[in-house]
Parts: structure tokens; sequence; C-alpha cells
């Protein structure tokens, strides 16, 4: 992201041939649906308690103290139902205040604001998956709210390399702004992978969910469902991926810090952020499974052309059908796989416009694919969809890479 923040946190033609070859190819059976990769909820609090009741320790516990958690920030994280409360109306209510009492010790002197940094390491971790929260965020210069991960391996090896996952951080000077972002080793701090969404009013107005889907090799942030910042290993620069392992949830106001910089005269105390709720769901990776993978905009399933296998045969869309031309195995390496061999992009090539074939597996990075919750069939080593080329409906279809735009022509489902 744009600060520094040395230590701070630590998302697949001849129709005759093809009818001809089907009698002997026929499946002993169509492939039933698939598990989606986004499984069931493993984890929830929906505090719904009652009015001034403390927070649920056997969820969350806090960080404490005023050392300014590598960003100069001025606020002393307290365990107090004044910092961290549920409001009786559904909602945990975190308070950012403007108070010094004497036993509250910054590494400046005596702090000057109060809040509180709820987290789950000691109660819960889990590798992939979806974490969502619906939140109202608070406002004002200087103000500085997150919904963030850490890796559970922080003791042993430190940030960044225990990776850090930002799923939500607004700074009060950009009110209608979302940042999304990694954190790890060689792309930490102010070199941390970003993405931001920027809406028509201030995010603080309402409430909004806030979200990843992490799956092997693919982060992908949402704004109240909407996409805005996808990661994976090639966007590293090849820098290490240290997102493989599991994370525990981390919800907190700053005051002031590096990045947001300081309140002046404009911000209002107190400012609280309202959480409704937080969701943490599972991961169901399919890896081994055999399925047709079928467009959204043309029904039509990814197919290679006469049920033949050659070297470098494009493929394309065709009405699906139950012979292994259209039975593809998501590999646990990573490899989408059919009649023997590999979905490629063409050449290796990462550019848009590249053709997606049928080739030897052959253990290139080029060949991994990942179908993702949102139905985006990624190619990791270029960061692309695969897309059906001008948005063609009709059998014979082909198929290549291009940049991920969310069209029907560059979603896919397991049928």
């Amino acid at each position: 992201m744009r600060r520094a923040r040395p230590l701070r946190r630590r998302l697949l033609v001849a129709a005759v041939a093809a009818v001809t070859l089907a009698a002997s190819l026929v499946l002993p059976a169509p492939a039933g649906p698939a598990q989606a990769a986004i499984g069931g909820i493993t984890w929830q609090d929906e505090f719904n308690a009652p009015a001034g009741t403390p927070v649920d320790q056997s969820r969350w516990r806090f960080d404490i103290g005023g050392h300014g958690w590598g960003n100069n920030e001025r606020q002393y994280y307290t365990n107090s139902t004044s910092n961290a409360v549920h409001d009786g109306q559904g909602n945990l209510v975190i308070t950012a205040r403007r108070e010094n009492p004497a036993n509250y010790q910054c590494h400046y002197g005596r702090c000057e604001y109060t809040s509180a940094r709820l987290l789950t390491a000691a109660t819960f971790t889990q590798a992939y998956g979806r974490f969502e929260a619906r939140i109202k965020i608070p406002r004002g210069q200087g103000i500085w709210p997150a919904f963030w991960m850490l890796g559970n391996d922080m003791g042993s090896v430190g940030w960044p390399a225990a990776g850090e996952i930002d799923i939500m951080e607004n700074i009060g000077r950009e009110p209608n702004t979302v940042y999304g972002t990694i954190h790890g080793p060689g792309y930490s701090g102010g070199g941390g992978i970003t993405g931001s969404r920027t809406l028509g009013q201030p995010l603080a107005d309402a409430f909004h969910t806030y979200r990843v889907d992490w799956e092997p090799n693919s982060i992908i942030w949402y704004l109240d469902g909407v996409e805005y910042h996808r990661v994976d290993p090639g966007r590293l620069g090849g820098n290490r991926w240290v997102f493989d392992h599991p994370f525990f949830m981390i919800l907190n106001v700053a005051v002031g810090g590096n990045w947001p910089g300081y309140p002046d005269a404009s911000t209002l105390f107190p400012q609280q952020m309202l959480v409704d709720y937080v969701r943490v769901s599972g991961y169901t990776s399919g890896g081994g499974t055999t399925t047709r993978i079928r467009g959204q905009h043309s029904g039509r399933c990814i197919d290679i052309p006469g049920a033949n296998p050659v070297e470098g045969a494009k493929l394309q869309i065709w009405d699906c059908n139950t012979t292994a031309a259209q039975a593809w195995t998501f590999a646990s390496d990573g490899t989408v796989r059919a009649m023997g061999k590999c979905m490629d992009p063409a050449w290796a090539g990462t550019a848009n416009g590249t053709e997606v074939n049928l080739v030897s597996c052959n253990g290139n990075p080029a060949q991994r694919f990942t179908l993702n919750a949102a139905g985006d069939l990624v190619n990791l080593n270029a960061n692309r969809c695969v897309d059906v080329r001008d948005w063609v409906s009709t059998n014979g279809g082909r198929l290549q890479l291009w940049d991920c735009t969310g069209g029907a022509n560059q979603k896919w489902s397991r049928a």
C-alpha cells in the first residue's frame, strides 16, 4: 500500500466427427454438480448480545497497549467496554475516544486516545475460504478502521514473512475509498499489492459488506458483492507467496499513524465502528473431481474439437454432453486435464487474445488454472480469464485469455 508499515499487519468443429465418436466415448454417467469452492460457515459472530455485553472472549481476544504498533499510531488499545461492547441492536461497537488517562502510556508519552483491537489468534484460524464482515465504519481525518488477517506463524517467522491480508482499510481523508492489500516478503509496507474501490458517497454513511474469497493461489476482494481487486503468485514479481497456511482475523480502529496522518480540528470524537457480523466459510477444492465446465453466456461446455486430443487442439464451446471431450479434471497441481492432456495458453502466452489449447502436460506454470468462487476460470501465470472470443454463444466458439472483466462470456461453472 502507499505507506510504510514496518510491523503493522503483521483474494476451455467438426460436428459430424463429434457425433460419430460420441458413442464410443460416453462416460459411465454424467458428471454431477461439484461442490462450490466456498463451503459452509465455519465460524461466525452475529453480535446479538444485550446492550453492554462485553466481547465474547471465546471468539475474540484483545491486543492491549500504546506502543504505536509500528506506524506511530496515537491510540492506546484497551479491553474496556468503553471501547468495545455490544449495543443491543445486533452490533459490536468499537469506539475511539479522545482521552489520556495517566495509566495509558504511549511510546511518545501519555496517549491522547483510546480504542480497541480484537483478534482471533488464540481462538480461531483458517486457511482459505470466505471471510466477510458487514461494517459501518467511522469517519474523520486521522481515523483508520480495518478488518484484516495475519498468518498464524507470526510468532515464529515474524512480519511480513507470516503474510498479511487487509480485507478492508479506510483512511479518514479518503472517505469514499476502500483498500484491499496483501503484504509479504518483498512486497510489504508501501510495496504491498493493493487495490481499491471508490463510491459516490462516504463509506461511513451506511453499512457495507467487505469480503475476500481466498483459495490456493488466488485472493479476490469484494465491496458489497462487487469484485474490485485480485492477486495471485504472478503478481509478486518473483517474490514468495505466503498465503498457504492458516490466518487469524483482526478488527480495530486506529487513530493517527504514518499513512492516515493525524486528527485535526475537524476530527470529532468519539468515533464508532459498528460491526453487524463477521462470518467465515470453508473452502472445498474439488481437487481431482471430473466435471464439465459450462459457460454462463452460452450454456455450452468447454470441449475438445471432434473429441480428438491432438497436440495444440484449439478448445471451443459445444453443446454439453457426456463424452470424454468435456470431462475435465481439476488436478491437485493446478492443471485442468481431459483425454490425457492439459488446458494450456498457446506458447505459454500471457497477453490478451492468447488462444487456449490442449497440450501435453509439461509442468510449466503456464498450465495452472483455477475456477474461483466468482466463476472466473483464471490462468494464474497470466492473471487473465478464460474468455469466449467475440462473445460467441454458438457451437464452435473459441477460447482465449483476456483481462478479467466480469462479463458472462468469462463466467463458468462445474456442471
